[in-house]
């Protein structure tokens, strides 16, 4: 049987992930001034990357709520303190929290809006929840990285990309500096994992 959307548990649970996504933003926001500082810069990347979909994620809860416009909704809830100088704590703090969403939190919401009778908002706790665990994989694989320092070496060759001015180089190792724009090795990523790479583009 269908719930009064205004009475429901979703609305409350949309709230609590829009609260969710919205300090997760912020704490990858942090995470990225970090790395920067540090001149990890495809840390900073990957953090500012992951923020940026924490926001659309934020929005399309936020925007189920747009019924109820003007009102407070008071929710309860636990949210972490991820704070480290250390960029592999960070990255697998991150990873435990982005898992945790997809294994136990969104799965929990979806289940509660089937029961309520709000399958479009269910579907959309599914289909975010699946995303968080990329983010989870993606925040292990560089926490790896990190602890086996290999973020720059790859024990097979490998095409690096650098995420200032694109160029692409395949070895085994990232340079210390970039060839075309003089970036130092901080910039370089494997190229698979660069946010936009050529591959099915076709000549024009």
């Amino acid at each position: 049987m269908a719930v009064d959307f205004k009475t429901s548990k979703t609305k409350e649970n949309l709230m609590r992930a829009f609260a969710g996504e919205s300090q997760a933003r912020n704490r990858y926001t942090f995470a990225a001034e970090q790395a920067h500082e540090e001149h990890l810069y495809v840390l900073e990347y990957v953090f500012k990357f992951t923020a940026e979909q924490e926001r659309a994620h934020g929005k399309v809860f936020y925007e189920f709520l747009k019924d109820l416009s003007g009102q407070t909704i008071e929710i309860d809830g636990a949210y972490p303190v991820d704070i480290s100088e250390s960029y592999i704590d960070l990255l697998r703090m991150a990873e435990h929290n982005e898992r945790e969403e997809h294994e136990d939190v969104y799965k929990n919401f979806e289940q509660v809006a089937k029961e309520e009778g709000f399958d479009d908002i269910a579907r959309a706790f599914f289909m975010i929840g699946r995303i968080e665990k990329m983010h989870g994989d993606r925040f292990a694989m560089f926490a790896k990285w990190m602890e086996e320092n290999k973020l720059f070496v790859s024990d097979v060759s490998t095409e690096w990309m650098c995420l200032n001015c694109g160029h692409t180089i395949r070895s085994k190792e990232a340079p210390e500096v970039c060839p075309v724009c003089g970036e130092e090795q901080g910039f370089f990523i494997r190229l698979e994992l660069a946010p936009y790479t050529n591959s099915g583009l076709t000549d024009m």
